[in-house]
């Protein structure tokens, strides 16, 4: 089983990219700064591609062992038979295959930084033995006759709630208790979407420099397409997407599929409003698939709205009343149309003004 290195392949983000300037990061920052100068286990959850690794960096360095070894281990990636042995080591003859001592993960992160993401998936037995490495600073390795006395600060990443994987039995209440004296949530990127350009503007530079290629900065008219969408991939989401547009350079294609995922009605967003009554969701499902048709019909008459208006058999006025409904205004702005149509979009109250 190969090690996962704990020497960074990428540069860190700058801090002001890592936190941006939402209100929900500007909160945050404080906490994690304060969190990061004391020597206590935390305990960081979240969704999927929210940040939970960046910020458990942010952490290592900004902490009293920044120049101390930083191990990262995802604890779901490795099989369970071997997932003891990864953190502990083994002894010489300990098992079938234990041909030399091995020292494990814990070891090498000796006055270091040990990050454990997925936490809740070490089995049972394991998580035993983590609550006593953080009790008491000693551990054993598998198979061995002595303990061995260690200084590391354990950061646990999961992406569920902590509470619910307690309930559920996936996590120990008293390792729980241990190492959520610091524990806190990072947001969903849709709950900073303030931040989107900016981090999107930093992946263009980093991405260009790393693929030697020239792809210009996104438009705001993009941007607002980008801020529609609920994002459910998080930053890893939005990275893969800038990723794929300064390979292509195609600014337009990346905005018209992001465009038509936005107009799909977010799963969250179902839960939140599911005490809306049956008329009123029956009419924004209605609206969203009219949203979706007109956006089909933009593309295929190359944003012409004059032809997607005839196309669509309804007034050109009622096209422009319904672009601003569906919040595809400021993209189909950007794709040249006449100034005087844009300035009659700021006007048009109802498809028949």
């Amino acid at each position: 089983m190969q090690r996962k290195s704990h020497c960074a392949h990428t540069v860190a983000p700058p801090d002001d990219i890592i936190f941006g300037g939402s209100q929900a990061m500007r909160e945050l920052r404080p906490l994690v700064e304060q969190i990061a100068k004391a020597d206590v286990p935390v305990l960081i959850y979240g969704s999927t591609g929210a940040g939970k690794e960046v910020i458990a960096g942010f952490i290592h360095r900004h902490s009293l062992r920044r120049h101390a070894p930083h191990v990262k281990i995802s604890c779901g990636a490795i099989p369970t038979p071997l997932i003891e042995s990864e953190l502990f080591g083994h002894e010489e003859g300990a098992f079938t295959g234990a041909y030399c001592r091995r020292r494990g993960m814990v070891e090498s992160a000796h006055t270091g930084s040990l990050v454990l993401d997925n936490i809740s998936d070490l089995d049972i037995g394991v998580q035993a033995k983590l609550l006593q490495l953080l009790q008491n600073g000693t551990f054993m390795r598998i198979g061995g006759e002595e303990e061995l006395q260690i200084d590391v600060r354990a950061i646990c990443i999961t992406t569920r709630d902590p509470r619910d994987e307690v309930a559920e039995g996936k996590l120990r209440q008293d390792l729980y208790h241990r190492i959520n004296t610091t524990g806190f949530r990072i947001p969903n990127l849709r709950e900073r979407a303030d931040d989107i350009s900016s981090i999107s503007d930093y992946l263009i530079k980093t991405f260009n420099e790393l693929f030697g290629t020239k792809a210009a900065p996104l438009s705001p008219a993009v941007y607002r397409v980008f801020r529609r969408y609920h994002w459910p991939g998080n930053i890893r989401e939005l990275e893969n997407v800038i990723r794929r547009y300064v390979v292509l350079g195609k600014a337009d294609t990346i905005a018209e599929e992001i465009a038509r995922r936005a107009l799909t009605f977010p799963p969250a967003q179902v839960r939140e409003t599911a005490d809306l009554s049956f008329k009123s969701r029956t009419e924004q499902l209605v609206r969203e698939a009219e949203a979706q048709v007109i956006l089909r019909v933009l593309h295929r008459n190359n944003w012409n709205r004059r032809k997607t208006a005839e196309m669509l058999n309804i007034s050109y006025r009622a096209l422009l009343y319904k672009i601003r409904n569906a919040g595809l205004r400021g993209y189909a702005s950007s794709k040249g149309t006449a100034r005087s149509d844009d300035a009659l979009l700021n006007y048009t109250t109802s498809p028949e003004a």
